[in-house]
């Protein structure tokens, strides 16, 4: 991404990192770059910190705080920042695991009982989509996966419309799954929300259509979800 961001355009800008130590470090390297593009100032100027309930700010000067969001995943680590409305982001590893045991246990039956009907190979990625997910509405609502986080249900990975789909139930909120591409999860992917923009686009989730359940996550890797409060006008994926 250019080291400054579209004018007019409310996008959600996702900054991928890998670290090999301290991974907090790191995510506040990401921070203060997204505070410097996004707020336009030098990242000097840009304090990056936690609140009192541990949910992470960027600011600058008197300006309001820049909603903002951190997940990690082994050595990667994510940044999601716009300027305007709630963010959140979750990534994880993909990895093998008793998915529909799982579901069974912490989600809703009909995310459960889709979750089995998938392929046996594809059940331990539907189950990590769905969970990325409803980690990323959760810190978009600031809440995370409190109050029945888990429970709350998500727009089905293989279901039609466009990257960022509607949240069931009150609030307004959008989720989607971007591709992470190239080396494990990371060359640039601009993708428009459902409503629309002239943004270039990934061709694992084509906008109004049905996305490919086998191209919402790249081959090995990393899982990655997104959820925004309201329309946003695209969503960027830049590696670090």
């Amino acid at each position: 991404m250019s080291q400054s961001a579209v004018p007019g355009r409310d996008t959600v800008y996702v900054w991928f990192g890998r670290t090999a130590g301290d991974r907090p470090e790191a995510a506040r390297r990401l921070l203060r770059h997204a505070g410097g593009v996004l707020l336009g100032r030098v990242e000097a100027e840009i304090r990056v910190g936690r609140d009192a309930a541990g949910r992470p700010f960027v600011r600058a000067g008197d300006a309001a705080d820049l909603p903002v969001s951190v997940s990690h995943a082994g050595d990667a680590v994510v940044v999601a920042a716009r300027r305007a409305g709630p963010v959140g982001i979750d990534v994880e590893t993909r990895r093998e695991l008793p998915a529909v045991t799982l579901a069974r246990r912490w989600y809703a039956p009909e995310e459960a009982a889709w979750l089995a009907d998938r392929p046996a190979e594809r059940r331990a990625e539907a189950f990590l989509l769905l969970w990325t997910a409803k980690e990323a509405v959760g810190k978009a609502l600031g809440r995370g996966l409190r109050d029945g986080g888990l429970g709350r249900l998500m727009p089905r990975p293989d279901g039609p419309g466009g990257l960022l789909r509607p949240v069931p139930g009150p609030g307004g909120l959008r989720v989607g799954y971007p591709r992470l591409t190239g080396d494990a999860a990371g060359d640039r992917v601009a993708a428009p929300a459902p409503t629309g923009g002239p943004t270039p686009f990934d061709a694992a989730a084509g906008p109004g259509g049905p996305v490919p359940f086998d191209a919402v996550a790249g081959p090995g890797g990393l899982v990655l979800a997104v959820a925004v409060g309201g329309p946003v006008d695209g969503v960027e994926i830049v590696t670090d």
